[in-house]
């Protein structure tokens, strides 16, 4: 099991944009318990991202829905920022 940290950026996004849409916020928490249990699941087509964010990772929430995390370690991840494809690359 992956321990997740939320950076405070991706919690003020996470108010604003998921929490007040319950269909988006359902679907959060089930693509969490996913990747949580393993962030490689092929579901999530969890990939590393290049150029500016180089070093960081993201996966699939919805089809235009993206969050991106940094491995802090083997066990433990940041989720940096959440939104769609042209808001967060």
């Amino acid at each position: 099991m992956i321990k997740i940290t939320w950076d405070q950026g991706f919690k003020r996004v996470y108010r604003k944009e998921i929490k007040p849409d319950n269909n988006l916020k359902k679907r959060f928490w089930d693509v969490m318990d996913m990747f949580s249990k393993n962030p490689f699941n092929p579901r999530l087509r969890t990939h590393k991202l290049t150029g500016k964010l180089e070093g960081l990772w993201a996966f699939s929430v919805t089809y235009d829905c993206r969050v991106i995390f940094k491995f802090l370690d083997k066990n433990e991840v940041l989720l940096i920022d959440i939104g769609g494809h042209d808001e967060v690359y």
